[in-house]
């Protein structure tokens, strides 16, 4: 197995272990983290998270970032709530806002695939337009009327069980994307265009192309986010899912995926996602303030950054004294 994939494994691991720890503590020791409704809420809250996360870890992988994702779920959020304000059937304005995601995804894919833009320097620009195109369409009204049967698929649970609804829809998503990245010529391509771009070029595969759709599919998914939040918080507003990105992004990378592409596992990103959901639901439960779970998720991002480096120096360091060292 390659070095690379070694590190991953190890580090999925450590997150994998960390989850297993904070959820086996804060049942222990954490008043209400246990029962059925927590657990729900827990999950549903998470999930728009994970959703984006999907994504986000293919177009890391390929060292690519999109920070827009917050604003178009934000903006399609927006727009739902105008058109059903307009009349239109929820039926209709669901797939018209998922277009909106793609349009969203494409102008973001266009300008660093063929002006050969930064996608950091990109999405932050789009991150702003796109919240401000989302305000002028709804401005600072909430629409709260939508049918019930949506509110309560978005926001209802499986029977008597734990799990939400959109939970089962969510893991059919999860499976796509697992096999679209370990298990496809197409996954093995964006690892390799993290790892050296210009020799994936050389190598016949279509980078900008590829890239292209990763930025497309993330605009879709993360229009379906922002369709979802309107519908479980019974609530669109131009500033849905504001921070968002912050949230998607400390736990992508918390799970293991390399900042710099070409490394890390989807499994890792998402223990990191729920990883990530469980301790804002252990703040909220202690309640801790919403500025101080702010300030934990950048201590997050933070050290999901620089923790596999400093775990790779330590381990080329091991390696290095081990060859020094003399043979007996």
């Amino acid at each position: 197995m390659p070095e690379s994939v070694v590190r991953a494994v190890r580090w999925d691991t450590v997150v994998g272990a960390l989850l297993i720890a904070v959820l086996l503590l804060s049942f222990s020791f954490v008043d209400g983290f246990g029962n059925a409704f927590n657990v729900s809420f827990l999950l549903g809250n998470t999930l728009p998270i994970a959703l984006i996360a999907l994504p986000m870890t293919l177009l890391v992988v390929a060292g690519e970032i999109d920070l827009s994702v917050a604003s178009t779920a934000g903006l399609s959020g927006a727009v739902m709530g105008r058109l059903w304000n307009e009349g239109l059937a929820i039926e209709t304005i669901v797939p018209l806002c998922l277009l909106l995601g793609v349009a969203c995804g494409l102008v973001n894919g266009l300008l660093v695939t063929r002006l050969g833009l930064p996608s950091l320097a990109v999405t932050i620009g789009t991150l702003a337009a796109y919240r401000g195109i989302a305000q002028i369409v709804l401005g600072s009204d909430a629409v709260t009327d939508f049918p019930t049967s949506y509110l309560d698929f978005a926001a209802g649970r499986v029977g008597d069980t734990f799990l939400p609804q959109a939970f089962p829809p969510f893991l059919a998503l999860l499976a796509v994307a697992v096999v679209a990245l370990h298990a496809t010529p197409f996954g093995r391509s964006l690892f390799a265009i993290g790892a050296n771009e210009e020799a994936a070029r050389f190598a016949g595969i279509r980078v900008r192309w590829q890239k292209l759709i990763l930025f497309t599919v993330t605009g879709l998914m993360a229009a379906l986010t922002g369709v979802f939040w309107a519908l479980h918080y019974a609530s669109a507003r131009y500033d849905n899912a504001t921070g968002l990105e912050l949230s998607v992004v400390a736990a992508v990378l918390l799970g293991g995926i390399d900042f710099d592409g070409g490394k890390g596992t989807l499994g890792g990103a998402i223990a990191g996602v729920f990883l990530l959901g469980a301790l804002q639901n252990v703040m909220s439960l202690l309640d801790v303030s919403a500025q101080s779970q702010i300030v934990v998720t950048g201590v997050l991002l933070v050290v999901s950054v620089l923790g596999p480096k400093v775990a790779r120096r330590l381990a080329l360091a091991r390696a290095g004294r081990r060859a020094a060292a003399p043979t007996p």
